[in-house]
């Protein structure tokens, strides 16, 4: 009987020893699988580097020769122009010319005869890195009607091209304010950061500063970076 009574005790014994061992290391798998995600960004303020534009004419005849001699002259006009006020002529671009055959519209009053067949368009572009130039030729663009050159002037498209001289100080700037974030999370509980798991860089977006500052460009990227916890 005191032998029963023996092995019983040694079997509890050893299931609660066996217990205690069990919950120790789940404690310690626990900690080490303990974790904290986080994001870091970064943003940047940049000038346009880059701006596209586009003026536009149009003139009307009824003989094809002379009218295209006549639009191709005006193209010229408006390139010296450009080029007068510090242009470069490899920005300039004269587009293939367009033709509207007013006969040819088969939705017209064909009672009533045009008095001009023909409506030729030109667009010149411009593609240049003299942004604040371009910014001033658009305000001046018009003295050209006083050449009986009346343009129609585009919306300008500026661009940041200089996304890849900024981007590995960027990155670092996000990474340390993921950092920061995590070792804040840390300290609040009573933790230490340790290595980095995973990590990854999030797309760089540059967008416009606001609707009405498209010269200035702000580039943003969020990074996400889990550490472990010790």
């Amino acid at each position: 009987m005191q032998s029963r009574i023996k092995e019983t005790l040694i079997l509890a014994v050893a299931v609660i020893f066996s217990g205690i061992l069990a919950y120790n290391g789940f404690c310690r798998m626990i900690n080490k699988d303990r974790s904290v995600t986080v994001r870091g960004l970064a943003e940047r303020e940049v000038p346009a580097d880059k701006v596209f534009w586009s003026v536009s004419f149009s003139e009307l005849g009824n003989e094809i020769v002379p009218l295209y001699h006549k639009v191709r002259e005006k193209d010229s006009i408006i390139v010296q122009f450009f080029m007068e006020r510090g242009l470069p002529r490899e920005d300039i671009t004269i587009d293939a010319q367009s033709i509207e055959d007013a006969y040819a519209d088969r939705y017209r009053d064909q009672s009533k005869r045009p008095e001009f067949r023909y409506t030729m368009t030109s667009t010149i572009t411009v593609a240049s890195s003299k942004v604040e130039l371009v910014r001033n030729l658009q305000m001046e663009v018009a003295v050209l009607a006083g050449k009986e050159i009346l343009v129609n002037s585009g919306f300008a498209r500026y661009e940041f091209t200089g996304l890849n001289d900024i981007k590995p100080e960027m990155i670092g700037e996000a990474t340390r304010n993921a950092r920061q974030a995590a070792e804040n999370f840390a300290k609040d509980s009573q933790s230490k950061i340790g290595n980095i798991r995973e990590a990854s860089q999030g797309v760089f977006s540059i967008e416009d500063r606001d609707d009405n500052t498209p010269t200035i460009k702000k580039v943003r990227v969020v990074t996400r970076i889990d550490f472990a916890l010790d």
